[in-house]
This record gives structure tokens, C-alpha cells and sequence, in this order.
């Protein structure tokens, strides 16, 4: 704030201002993997606003809507590996001894907790379908 930074300052608020309105709705704190699950989400939504303008060709909001998804992933962890994910897809499906779709949802529930906030859960969902054979 002291150095005049109005953009980071208004972000970090936007991330804060998740956060307490996710302890207001809940009336309880959030843990660290609420607080991750909040990040992924802004992350997201910054995503999703940025190709909505780049086909309205809105180069002064894809800025902005740019910086701040820049930020909120600082606070991320690092994205996995394809062969990190490729690991732990083998190592939850061993762990519940997986071999059919009936299994997905025991898989999902381990991969989420390992991998939360640092894959996609759309692609890993589709290559858990891959590997279960669907």
C-alpha cells in the first residue's frame, strides 16, 4: 500500500474479500485447502473472463483480468507434472485397488486431496476415465 501499488493492493483485497465471505457463508474459518479451493476458483473465473475478451477485444480488461490471475497464482502451489499426475493416478488406483468405473469416485477423493489446486480436475478426470477403461 505504502508504495502505491493500487492494482496488487486491489487484488490482494479481491483474494481477501473470497476468503471472509467464504467464513461469513460457512461461519467457520477456512483451513488451508478452503483458501486453496477459493485461489483455484478466482483463478478460474479470471481465466474464463479473459477469453470472453479477447472475443469482445477488450485489451484494457484482459489486462487487468491478466495481472490478477497472475498474482492469485503466485499464492498457488506449482502446477504437477504430467508424469507427477500420471504417478498419482497409478498410486490412488492401486490404493484402492480400482478396476472398473464403479471405482472412479474412491480415486477422485484421493487424487483431490493430493492434487488439489494444482491440477486441473477436468483433465484428471478424464484421464482417470482413461485409465478405469470407460
Amino acid at each position: 500500500m505504502k508504495s502505491g501499488e493500487k492494482r496488487t493492493v486491489g487484488a490482494l483485497r479481491l483474494m481477501l474479500a473470497a476468503i471472509k465471505q467464504q467464513e461469513v457463508d460457512t461461519r467457520e474459518e477456512v483451513n488451508d485447502n478452503a483458501v486453496l479451493a477459493i485461489l483455484t476458483k478466482l483463478a478460474k473465473q479470471r481465466k474464463e473472463s479473459i477469453t470472453q475478451y479477447e472475443q469482445a477485444d477488450r485489451r484494457d480488461l484482459i489486462e487487468q483480468e491478466q495481472f490478477e490471475l497472475d498474482l492469485i497464482t503466485e499464492y498457488l502451489p506449482a502446477a504437477a507434472s504430467e508424469s507427477d499426475i500420471a504417478a498419482e493416478i497409478d498410486a490412488a488406483i492401486a490404493s484402492v485397488s480400482a478396476s472398473s468405473m464403479k471405482d472412479m469416485g474412491k480415486v477422485m477423493g484421493i487424487l483431490k486431496d493430493k492434487l488439489e489446486g494444482r491440477a486441473d480436475f477436468g483433465a484428471l478426470s478424464k484421464a482417470v476415465k482413461d485409465r478405469l477403461g470407460a
